[in-house]
């Protein structure tokens, strides 16, 4: 078993999340028709964006329905962070543009992810994009509710941080594949 092997295992049984972004005119969209699947020369781990179900319950309660009758930007990787999205069910294609024509880094989320954390936590722009497969099921926390619902459950900012290092792990191991 190679040591990309035996992290990807060790992501997935410790049960962790991921980013999210929102739009804005200066960056390029990727086009809605974009085929839906990870085709990039470096994929990103999926299992970086998957959350505690702890976790996932104190948003869903706070959470804002998102319909989804069609593929629908969440965010673009160069905004400033609005709120983050909790992937339900369906999939959500989460990549980053290199500034080359094609898509460098990406993977398909799936139920169980959040989307726009390290945004979010680090009032930075996103560094990824986000688009939703049509038919997704979704939920949106606002960056202020975010904010009050980590200071007063102060035991869920533990699991915010195990999803923070799973996508620095998944993005390092990303540029190692380069």
């Amino acid at each position: 078993m190679s040591i990309n092997q035996q992290l990807v295992i060790c992501i997935t049984n410790f049960g962790l999340c991921k980013c999210n972004y929102e739009s804005s005119s200066s960056v390029t969209e990727p086009p809605l028709d974009h085929p839906f699947k990870v085709g990039s020369e470096v994929p990103l781990d999926p299992s970086a964006f998957l959350a505690d179900s702890d976790l996932i319950q104190a948003l869903v309660k706070r959470a804002a329905s998102v319909p989804c009758n069609e593929d629908r930007v969440l965010f673009r990787q160069g905004d400033p962070p609005v709120g983050l999205y909790i992937l339900s069910e369906g999939e959500a294609l989460v990549s980053m543009d290199t500034g080359a024509d094609e898509l460098e880094f990406s993977c398909v989320a799936t139920a169980g992810s959040v989307l726009g954390l390290p945004a979010l936590i680090a009032h930075r722009p996103y560094s990824l994009t986000a688009i939703a497969r049509k038919g997704a099921s979704l939920g949106f926390i606002d960056k202020d509710e975010f904010q009050t619902l980590v200071q007063t459950e102060l035991p869920l900012m533990s699991k915010v941080l195990r999803v923070l290092a799973a996508e620095v792990r998944s993005a390092r191991l990303a540029i190692i594949q380069r």
